[in-house]
């Protein structure tokens, strides 16, 4: 069984209530479109309130029973049981009360494209409800709702697994295969950390940097350079997670100077460097079940505490 527990097996117990996450490694031939599964059960007495910053992949969310509030940085706030996002460069805060389960999948958006026979750019920078962005394409092909249905009613995180990559790969079959050049794009941003220039990019996969942008725009979901800024913002957080200097992590991720940093920091994630490490410090908001990061070893997520009407930087503990 491809399982690997990030805890512990079984629901564990904590000051506050108790809580079960566990990672699922997607199978081989899934892989590399298919990143992660993440199985997660919360069961605390309170609110609870996560800030999630901007990564490389597209998330499905397949919600067991109760709503996750989101609130966006750029859009109104919605409730999802199930929800799909695509690539993003701004921050979103999830909140639910206490009680959440379900399963969140982690793709590559050039297999998202695929998987769900959708333009990327329509997933953009938001969080989607399902049931409009997803309506059940490829004719027999179960909606999102109905995959989420099935997946709750299985009895252990196993079975889910094995049902998602079931399904996966049903839908990988049947969808629209995603251009070569544009894995290849995208896989030369990733292993550079979005420091390749867009023009060396286009020529080396031999397409214009107008057929570049086009599908990028389709595939991917943001242009060459923002996608590159994520990428140089995941490093960002990875150097400076490792104890690596603002100064130095600047010059390294090819930011102009470290108030560069600070500002695409800000921009991305809503607080800047500083206000980040901190609230990954802060006791008052980790007394319960540890910071769930949405992408393995990788800092990429905050606790907020559940008071407080600002979803962003407003709630941050201070430095």
């Amino acid at each position: 069984m491809r399982i690997k527990a990030t805890v512990p097996a079984g629901a564990q117990r904590c000051p506050s209530g108790t809580w079960e996450r566990v990672l699922g490694v997607p199978h081989p031939r899934l892989r590399p479109g298919i990143l992660a599964y993440r199985g997660f059960r919360f069961a605390l007495p309170g609110p609870r309130r996560r800030l999630e910053t901007p990564v490389p992949a597209v998330t499905l969310l397949l919600g067991f029973d109760r709503p996750l509030r989101v609130h966006h940085a750029r859009r109104p706030s919605v409730s999802r049981v199930c929800a799909v996002s695509g690539l993003a460069t701004t921050p979103v805060v999830g909140e639910h009360d206490g009680r959440l389960s379900g399963i969140e999948v982690l793709i590559a958006p050039w297999a998202a494209f695929t998987l769900f026979g959708l333009d990327q750019y329509e997933l953009a920078d938001q969080v989607a409800d399902p049931a409009e962005a997803l309506p059940g394409v490829f004719g027999g092909r179960s909606t999102v709702a109905d995959l989420a249905g099935a997946l709750s009613s299985l009895p252990t995180w196993g079975m889910r697994f094995a049902l998602l990559d079931e399904v996966f790969t049903r839908w990988s079959e049947q969808g629209a295969p995603c251009s070569a050049r544009t894995v290849a794009a995208w896989n030369e941003l990733v292993r550079t950390s979005g420091a390749v220039p867009v023009s060396a990019l286009a020529d080396q996969v031999g397409w214009s940097i107008r057929q570049l942008e086009n599908r990028f725009r389709e595939q991917i979901g943001l242009s060459p350079k923002a996608a590159a800024r994520v990428l140089r913002l995941q490093r960002a957080r990875r150097m400076l997670a490792a104890g690596r200097s603002q100064a130095e992590t600047a010059a390294a991720c090819g930011f102009y100077d470290q108030s560069h940093l600070s500002g695409e920091f800000r921009a991305m994630t809503g607080c800047t460097p500083g206000e980040f490490a901190a609230a990954r410090r802060s006791p008052a908001v980790t007394a319960g079940p540890p910071v769930p990061d949405r992408l393995q070893g990788e800092a990429t997520s905050l606790l907020l505490p559940a008071s407080g009407s600002a979803p962003f930087s407003k709630t941050l503990p201070a430095p």
